[in-house]
Formats: structure tokens, C-alpha cells, sequence
């Protein structure tokens, strides 16, 4: 559906919308921004390597894409801005948010082609264009998503025609830090997700564990974007619940042992970058999708430090 590489369409004028409202494979829209969604998008942007690309973005995730070598027009998602893209033409639209009023925006921009999402003004409902369908489904599925095998990747090139070949996420803030610690302790989540976060007293006991023979850093930068990129660059390895450290991660080619309870760790491709690590449990509800836990410990806290200080033993060895 899209042609990519054909001499005769390169340079054509794309937007590619995603602000971060919703995440490409959950159904629920969120007034929290989820940075780690927007990053993970970017890998499309080799998709449109040759084209006159804008991408519209919420003003908290600017530092992930200034500096972009694929954006030619980074812009926020204002009134401003929804108005001067009514009155512009496009050759192609990619809408990655699943939110009724972005869609209706979306259904109102002239363009040639558009994949994605899409507004039924008769019920009110998010439907997919041409190509769509699948991530549609798949975010307002359980069972179906339970049942895939696909990365997220795979799905975003899906949408649009394309087979995804490992294309990376691209990064557009560059750090400057060096390495200073063997380990980073990436252990805070936002407020989205709490069942996500490992319990403080299992980081403390894995520091007990490891502190003797590397030197270990906990997370820091949690108020500054800037400052966290920059913490993350200056440890070789981290250790990370799945969160926006852990794409980060991906991007600053460290060594990851990603530590996964309430959400699908098969959607997330690890670029040979590490290694994951799931709760040894025979609870039928993994994975939830759930942000906070009906029992009394959270899945992810089922993992115990001895197997995380392993992995770190097991990783330093790649």
C-alpha cells in the first residue's frame, strides 16, 4: 500500500501524528503522556527517510525528537497548530492516536493517503483505515493480544503496508555523559502504571547482592527529561521495569535486563540487547494490563533479586 523507495514518490509531504495520548497497542486514552509510546513509534520514520516529514507531538515529548534526522517540522499539539494543518495539503497521514477528537482532526486534513485511525461521525467510534484493523482489534482484545506473537514494530509497519526488518527506535537528544557506573538502577514509574514498579526492599536487597563487586547508581534526572537521558548514558548496564528507561536503554545500545509483570514482554524486541525477566507464578491473569494488582504482592515483585543478580552475572558475559 505504501510505496517506499520508488524514485517517482520520494520527497512527498507526510505528517505523522502522534502525540502520546494513547498507546499504538492499548485501547485506553490516558491525560498522561506516555513518552515511551512516542518513542517507540519512530521506528517508522526509516519508512520516510527520503520525505518531507512533520510530526505533530505533545510539548513533553520534544527532546525525543528534536534533533531527529527524519523530521523536518516537529510541532505541538495546539489549536494553532490543528488549524494551520487544516489549511495545508499532504501526501500522506499516518494517525498513531486512538483518541475521537485527534481522529476527527485527522479525517479533516487533506491528504492523498491516510493510514491509521479514524472518527465514525455516526457513532462516535475509533475506526481504522486501510491497514489498521489489526492494531484495532488487538487493543481492544485480551485474548487476542495474549494470543500474538508479534512486536510492536511488526504492527506499526503493518498499518502502513510494510514488513518491518529491525529498524530501530531513533533518538534525537545526543548525550554527552561518559560511562561512570557499571550499574543503573532504573527503578521508578510514573503514575500510569504502579503495578509495574519493583518493590524498593527488592532493590535494596539486589544491592546487597551486586554492590561488592560493580558500582551501582539509582535512577536520577526524575524531574529532567535532559538529565535523565543523560544518567542512563553513564551506566553500562540497567536494570529496568518496562518503562520509558527501558526504550531508552534500546537506544543508547546498553546492555537491559528488563524486568516484566503486568504488561505483554512479547511486544517488546530487545535489539540483542538484553535480557528479560517474567514472574515464575502460575497466575492465569499475566498479563493484566492492569495498573494496580488485586493481590496483596504485585506479580512483578515475584521476581526475587538472586535471579536478577544472575542476570547481571549472565549479561556481562555477552
Amino acid at each position: 500500500r505504501l510505496a517506499v523507495g520508488n524514485k517517482h514518490q520520494q520527497g512527498r509531504k507526510v505528517l505523522i501524528i502522534k502525540i502520546g495520548f494513547s498507546e499504538f497497542l492499548d485501547n485506553r486514552v490516558e491525560t498522561t503522556i506516555s513518552l515511551g509510546d512516542i518513542l517507540r513509534s519512530t521506528c517508522i520514520l526509516h519508512l520516510f527517510r527520503n520525505d518531507d516529514v512533520t510530526l505533530l507531538t505533545a510539548k513533553e515529548g520534544l527532546i525525543l525528537l528534536e534533533g531527529n534526522p527524519y523530521i523536518k517540522r516537529l510541532l505541538t499539539y495546539d489549536l494553532t497548530t490543528i488549524l494551520q494543518l487544516q489549511a495545508e495539503h499532504f501526501d500522506i497521514v499516518v494517525n498513531l492516536e486512538k483518541v475521537p477528537g485527534i481522529c476527527a482532526f485527522c479525517d479533516s486534513i487533506t491528504a492523498w493517503q491516510k493510514y491509521g485511525f479514524r472518527f465514525n461521525v455516526i457513532t462516535g467510534n475509533i475506526e481504522a483505515y486501510q491497514g489498521a484493523d489489526t492494531v484495532l482489534y488487538l487493543s481492544q482484545s485480551m485474548r487476542l493480544k495474549k494470543r500474538t506473537t508479534e512486536y510492536y514494530q511488526y504492527f506499526l509497519f503493518d498499518l502502513v503496508g510494510k514488513k518491518w526488518n529491525k529498524e530501530e527506535y531513533i533518538l534525537g537528544y545526543k548525550p554527552k555523559s561518559k560511562i561512570i557506573y557499571d550499574i543503573g538502577f532504573n527503578y521508578a514509574v510514573g503514575p500510569k502504571w504502579p503495578s509495574k514498579a519493583w518493590s524498593i526492599e527488592n532493590w535494596k536487597q539486589l544491592e546487597k547482592l551486586l554492590q561488592n563487586k560493580y558500582s551501582i547508581c539509582w535512577q536520577k534526572g526524575l524531574s529532567n527529561l535532559a538529565e535523565y537521558i543523560e544518567w542512563l548514558n553513564s551506566c553500562r548496564i540497567i536494570i529496568t521495569n518496562d518503562s520509558l528507561g527501558l526504550h531508552l536503554g534500546l537506544c543508547l545500545k546498553k546492555k537491559i535486563i528488563a524486568l516484566f509483570g503486568p504488561t505483554f514482554d512479547t511486544e517488546v524486541y530487545m535489539y540483542n540487547c538484553g535480557i528479560k525477566l517474567l514472574p515464575m507464578t502460575n497466575r492465569k491473569c499475566l498479563p493484566c494490563m492492569q495498573p494496580y494488582c488485586k493481590y496483596k504482592i504485585n506479580c512483578i515483585d515475584l521476581i526475587k533479586p538472586e535471579r536478577v543478580a544472575t542476570a547481571v552475572s549472565d549479561i556481562t558475559k555477552i
